[in-house]
């Protein structure tokens, strides 16, 4: 009885490498800007938010600013060390906004936690932010969902668990199925010539 290797095809290790290649690319693609989670929340709930800001640029992000739904009811900040804030309100007291100063070199990240109080109603919150640099550049997190530039949101609703929500959910999942897949076509034994 006569063993066969079990080796990938070309087409197999192609398809592996590529798999690999947007497995790890997809969480950097689907996170590369300024975002604020949990993405998913209860209605009614006290949340503690985080706007995470990447700095995607060869120089220093020095400036970081977010405003807030008017649906969301702000009352605190963490100190970040390193960062000045700045709390913005309108002419009834109301937290509207923040803005952070610092110093974030490049390939670094720097988190910017609050506590804020969700509305009963189910509803989208949209979170505007807008990231300075130190060559001037100003980038403003402002678009629709799947632009350039998109807004973060936070879906609000009775069931929400907290957490990182769907857009982790979805990476999470597509990583699953193409690493079955790819483990699938790099497993599969070469047909060997009949003869």
């Amino acid at each position: 009885m006569k063993m066969r290797e079990c080796v990938p095809s070309g087409r197999a290790s192609t398809v592996l490498a590529a798999s690999v290649v947007l497995l790890l690319a997809a969480p950097v693609l689907a996170f590369a800007h300024a975002v604020v989670y949990p993405k998913s929340s209860r209605s009614g709930a006290y949340e503690r938010y985080v706007l995470r800001v990447p700095n995607e640029k060869a120089v220093p992000t020095t400036r970081v600013e977010i405003r807030f739904p008017s649906d969301v009811r702000v009352t605190s900040f963490e100190d970040v060390p390193g960062w000045q804030l700045e709390v913005l309100t309108d002419s009834a007291k109301r937290i509207v906004g923040a803005v952070w100063t610092g110093t974030l070199p490049p390939q670094r990240f720097v988190e910017f936690p609050f506590i804020g109080v969700n509305p009963k109603a189910h509803t989208t919150l949209v979170w505007p932010a807008f990231q300075s640099y130190a060559d001037g550049d100003r980038v403003e997190w402002t678009g629709p969902e799947g632009s350039k530039r998109p807004a973060s949101s936070t879906v609000v609703g009775g069931g929400g668990l907290g957490g990182d929500g769907g857009a982790t959910s979805w990476v999470a999942w597509a990583a699953l199925v193409l690493g079955l897949v790819s483990l699938g076509l790099a497993l599969r034994k070469r047909e060997a010539p009949q003869g």
